[in-house]
């Protein structure tokens, strides 16, 4: 006969667990998680959260490898509801700092579904949307191997990038059977030798996988084929996507310009506001 898995008594045959002890595990899970979003959204002081997520994960049955991912989770759903207006105001990023700090949660915790890199993104949107220039608030491990100019700063890094190009492709439709025509001893015209007229189509073609580099004055491209800087001043046309951006820089010859696999909103909301 097997134990249940929650109290270790036995549960039953070809049973793992008592229903009433699946109840109260889940119910426990429940409060936690509402415990820890008001607390966040609430209040300022967090010394007594830890004890009393420990009381009820006692009597719930709540092992203690459970209870980090209980605080990613009820962290998730604090900074989501936080940004429910779109913005995250510096009250609100007070809590979250104090919150991190009085119980020192690891970044690999409350960023296991990318709830810290969300609040952190949001703080920045509101530092430049207020005119003011952000601090660095990434740490890049590893080469750039970009020449920065004085003063820049760097905000953000995305790997993993798609660069698209749009490039004009060149086809010829229509043609017919020609009969030859002498023009002259011994030269011929064919009529039939021309395949008709070029036709011309814009399409956005793939050209790498890299990283962009986004700071306080330019978004930087860089892979193993191509690097490049665009100055925020010389965007034409800034296009937001869900996964992406895409740009078209200013001149007569320049093409627009895709780059997928980005966050998008905080790309658009960073350089649009940068560039005013």
């Amino acid at each position: 006969m097997s134990k249940c898995k929650f109290c270790g008594q036995k549960a039953g045959f070809l049973s793992s667990y008592h229903k009433d002890c699946l109840d109260k595990h889940n119910i426990g899970i429940n409060k936690i998680l509402q415990v820890i979003e008001d607390t966040l959204t609430n209040e300022i002081d967090f010394s007594n959260l830890a004890a009393h997520i420990q009381l009820i994960a006692n009597s719930s049955f709540i092992r203690p490898e459970e209870i980090n991912d209980l605080y990613a989770d009820g962290f998730e759903n604090a900074v989501d509801k936080f940004l429910d207006d779109g913005v995250l105001s510096n009250e609100e990023e007070e809590k979250i700092k104090n919150f991190i700090d009085q119980l020192n949660l690891g970044q690999e915790t409350l960023n296991k579904k990318g709830a810290l890199q969300k609040a952190v993104k949001a703080s920045i949107i509101r530092e430049v949307t207020e005119g003011k220039l952000p601090e660095q608030k990434v740490q890049i491990n590893g080469h750039i191997p970009f020449n920065f100019q004085k003063g820049e700063v760097i905000i953000w890094l995305f790997q993993n990038v798609e660069f698209y190009e749009q490039r004009t492709k060149t086809h010829y439709s229509g043609g017919y059977a020609g009969v030859s025509l002498k023009v002259a001893k011994g030269v011929y015209y064919r009529t039939g030798g021309f395949k008709g007229h070029p036709v011309k189509t814009e399409e956005m073609t793939f050209i790498d996988n890299g990283y962009i580099v986004i700071t306080n004055k330019n978004l930087y491209f860089g892979s193993s084929i191509k690097n490049f800087r665009v100055q925020y001043d010389k965007i034409l046309t800034l296009d937001p996507y869900e996964d992406g951006i895409g740009i078209q820089k200013d001149g007569a010859s320049s093409k627009p310009q895709v780059f997928k696999n980005l966050d998008g909103w905080f790309a658009y909301n960073v350089i649009s506001n940068l560039n005013k």
